[in-house]
């Protein structure tokens, strides 16, 4: 195995990983073969575009994301819910151990520039929650549907649906505000 050292910057110089645009994408860790196919392709869609891609580090759709990244070169970032690291997924390039369960799903959220929620289930509807109520926006492909029920005809600020794995990439990244 070869060993590579990170490149020691000078003040501030900026980091090129600093520089990545990081994507969150979320569902959930049981994905029947359909949204798996989609997790996948989201995955491909945000490495050819450049960007990294952060997830729960663990099975399902996390799984499908990474593995599509990683067939095109992308970079996988894990936030594992346990305490050790041979939990993430086998795509998973950077674990990030946190020994929180579904805490962790705030430190997904606040990693992300943006998140994409592949189907899911309630924790995916916990971290659709936690980056709306910090103002991130969060594009839903097979996923929750929200409305305010104390509010008719309430459209959900941040909360947008995508038609394909493609549109989903396309519109996450446009929703990302220019870096000042």
């Amino acid at each position: 195995m070869k060993l590579m050292l990170a490149p020691i910057y000078e003040i501030g110089e900026i980091c090129p990983l600093v520089a990545f645009v990081i994507v969150g994408v979320i569902g959930a860790s049981v994905a029947e073969p359909e949204l798996y196919e989609l997790a996948e392709q989201v995955g491909r869609e945000i490495a050819l575009k450049g960007a990294a891609v952060v997830c729960g580090g663990l099975t399902g759709v996390m799984e499908a994301v990474c593995k599509g990244a990683r067939s095109q070169g992308g970079l996988t970032i894990g936030i594992i819910p346990s305490d050790k690291k041979e939990d993430a997924n086998p795509y998973i390039q950077i674990p990030i151990v946190t020994g929180m369960g579904m805490g962790r799903n705030v430190m997904l959220v606040k990693t992300a520039d943006v998140l994409i929620a592949v189907g899911g289930e309630y924790g995916t509807l916990s971290e659709i929650a936690h980056a709306l109520n910090i103002g991130k926006t969060v594009v839903g492909l097979n996923t929750w549907k929200l409305e305010m029920a104390h509010k008719h005809n309430h459209e959900i600020k941040g909360l947008v649906h995508a038609k394909d794995p493609k549109d989903a990439v396309e519109t996450a990244l446009r929703a990302i505000p220019a870096k000042k």
